[in-house]
């Protein structure tokens, strides 16, 4: 990351503000370089019964046997989409994974507070289920699938992994940036108590830190120098529990100079030091 870039980041703040989350945006929109040419894109693909349950695959001509990149994007569980008309976000995560050989697929899923937990990796469970039966079609291959969240939707990446434990051992990674998995310990706020609950009692059964801890699934994490500091915790809640428990260090990486927004906006742009940790470790979890 340049200076620059870093200065302007720094100075839009930690909070998740309306100034920082648009500021974000206009930092990395005109950095974008736009979906490759040589990417084909099938939008719209329903994967279950709710309107928002629907897909986007990328993918380019003659790809066969290809690895999988799913990504669920962010939101605070109560907003947000796998592409925006005008704006480059979250295409730009299914064309990374096009143009580094890979078959890319974004997700949208339900939103609370109408969809409580555990409707995130419910939704992620029917997803995964409709790649792994039809990702062939579009060159990819359903035993070689990486699974990748920002956010909220890295909580519920963290869902599924942690809960449905036995129908994720079919995925081979899992990339989970700036997430919360500690719902015992996490600051509780108003998109917390819209996906989990009004009652704090009622929050413990969400917890994803026992079933990341206990999976074989190769996980990567990240945290960034400017998240809040609740994301920064459960970041080390991470990687302290997993020490105590397996004596290792967990592969959590530390974003300097970048906020909550901007590693996966950075995608895609001349900034790609985000995008290369990404591709290297799908690569090793796929071969």
């Amino acid at each position: 990351m340049t200076p620059e870039i870093r200065a302007k980041i720094e100075a839009l703040g930690r909070a998740l503000t309306p100034d920082m989350l648009g500021g974000t945006h206009g930092i990395f929109v005109p950095r974008n370089r736009g979906i490759d040419p040589a990417t084909k894109v099938t939008r719209d693909i329903s994967y279950g019964p709710d309107e928002r349950n629907r897909l986007d695959v990328f993918t380019t001509e003659g790809l066969s046997g290809a690895p999988v990149f799913i990504f669920v994007h962010g939101g605070g569980f109560v907003m947000g989409d796998k592409h925006t008309e005008g704006s480059p976000f979250y295409s730009n995560m299914g064309d990374f994974a096009a143009r580094h050989g890979m078959v890319g697929v974004t997700v949208t899923y339900r939103l609370a507070p109408d969809h409580k937990f555990p409707a995130g990796p419910d939704d992620l469970k029917a997803a995964v289920q409709w790649i792994r039966a039809n990702i062939a079609e579009h060159g990819g291959d359903p035993d070689r699938i990486v699974l990748s969240g920002q956010s909220a939707g890295a909580v519920h990446v963290a869902g599924y992994v942690a809960h449905h434990r036995e129908h994720a051992q079919g995925i081979a990674g899992a990339v989970m940036m700036s997430g919360i998995y500690d719902t015992v310990t996490c600051e509780p706020n108003q998109f917390a108590e819209a996906y989990y609950g009004e009652d704090r009692k009622g929050w413990g059964p969400a917890s994803c830190m026992a079933g990341l801890l206990n999976t074989d699934i190769p996980l990567q994490f990240t945290v960034c120098e400017f998240d809040p500091d609740d994301f920064q915790r459960q970041a080390g809640q991470v990687v302290s529990q997993w020490i105590q428990a397996k004596g290792l260090y967990p592969e959590m990486h530390f974003l300097s100079g970048h906020n909550h927004l901007s590693p996966a906006l950075s995608i895609g742009s001349d900034q790609v030091e985000i995008e290369r940790m990404i591709a290297g470790f799908v690569s090793r979890v796929t071969r």
